[in-house]
């Protein structure tokens, strides 16, 4: 059961059988752990935090007690034995995982094990995957890796063949609700109606919880759809959306960016309004581009978000057209879908789920997010039944 785990284990719900792998292998940890392992589930299942639960539990004496200064400082990122590559990037570059299996070839220095986590191993490239395949294959005694990714098949076949896989599923939107209402003292109400609308990713869920500037921009999304019926109307709401996903990226980014300028002239014993000195101005600019890399990245996920929003949408008229006994997911836009739902049939339903999944693909590939949102507006007009 859940409620025997050690507490490092506490916040991952519903992992039972996942976390069960884990633990055996921590407790068999002094006959030797396999090298190599991946990580897979959807977004918000857990990934991450099962990663580094795991390597705490490694280094922890006690097998992850949670409290010990081994735990302490894996849960603060700030162990010295566990390395975490986690890209601001739309891609993971060669460059990163060269840099990465070089570290891995240094032994631990307090704990252990030395650990390598990649979180969106999904990102590398086709030739950082192979560079990294070769320190797969012959890893330092002593080094573990440890890789996330939504599912096996975003991983190269000779990569999946030489790590022990460990698959997560979607929390339940009450243990995602539960887990708000305990960790975070969020309203019971409030809690459950943001799980339901992040579809049980739990860090969405937090935030959605958190912002209710996020939720009106997740709220202003659904409804700026639901009002497309000329091509007029789809190019306002592409603009929308752009704005939007805009507002939402510099939301997550704005105050972070702010923050890190900050202590970087703090280090250089200058303060926000300081000139900043010709020999220091190369430091500055090359935060000034990881920045703008990870503002891209942010504008990316959201525009995804909001296409991961837009299904749901359409699974709710969908829901109510073939009056399945399925709880809406949107239960704040009950009169908007049910009146969609009444006015066209289930085959222009499902056309319009197949455009944004077509989208989704189309955006991952990198095509102009211009281009491809116009594109799904259009034919997301409302058709007459």
């Amino acid at each position: 059961m859940v409620g025997e785990h050690k507490p490092i284990w506490h916040e991952l719900l519903a992992q039972t059988e996942a976390v069960e792998i884990v633990e055996t292998a921590v407790r068999h940890r002094d006959e030797g752990v396999f090298h190599s392992w991946l990580i897979t589930g959807p977004p918000g299942s857990g990934r991450s935090n099962l990663a580094f639960a795991f390597a705490a539990a490694l280094q922890c004496k006690d097998q992850g007690c949670g409290t010990c200064q081994s735990c302490v400082l894996a849960k603060a990122g700030t162990h010295p034995d566990i390395q975490v590559l986690s890209t601001e990037k739309v891609q993971i570059t060669i460059a990163e995982i060269r840099e990465l299996v070089s570290a891995s070839i240094m032994g631990s220095s307090v704990g252990r094990f030395r650990i390598m986590i990649i979180e969106d191993a999904d990102r590398m490239t086709p030739t950082a995957s192979n560079i990294l395949l070769k320190a797969l294959e012959e890893p330092p005694t002593g080094t573990l890796w440890i890789l996330c990714a939504p599912s096996e098949v975003d991983m190269l076949p000779t990569i999946r063949s030489r790590v022990r896989r460990v698959g997560l599923k979607v929390p339940s939107i009450e243990d995602v609700a539960q887990l708000l209402i305990t960790r975070d003292g969020i309203e019971p109400k409030l809690a459950h109606q943001v799980a339901a609308e992040s579809q049980s990713h739990i860090g969405m869920a937090r935030r959605l919880a958190t912002s209710s500037e996020a939720r009106a921009r997740r709220k202003d999304t659904l409804k700026a759809a639901l009002t497309i019926n000329t091509v007029t109307d789809a190019v306002r709401t592409c603009d929308r959306w752009l704005e939007l996903a805009q507002k939402d990226a510099d939301a997550l980014t704005k105050s972070r960016d702010e923050e890190e300028r900050t202590a970087l002239l703090a280090s250089m014993g200058l303060g926000p309004s300081d000139t900043i000195p010709p020999a220091l101005r190369t430091e500055v600019k090359n935060l000034e581009e990881a920045q703008k890399r990870r503002a891209k990245r942010s504008l990316r996920d959201g525009l995804d978000r909001i296409l991961v929003d837009l299904l749901a949408l359409y699974r709710d008229v969908m829901t109510v057209q073939l009056v399945a006994n399925v709880p809406l997911v949107n239960q704040d836009l009950v009169a908007e879908i049910t009146e969609l739902a009444h006015r066209t049939k289930p085959e222009h339903t499902i056309v319009k789920l197949e455009a944004i999944e077509r989208s989704r693909h189309r955006i991952d590939r990198n095509v102009r997010e211009q281009l491809v949102l116009d594109a799904l507006a259009v034919s997301l007009q409302v058709r007459q039944g």
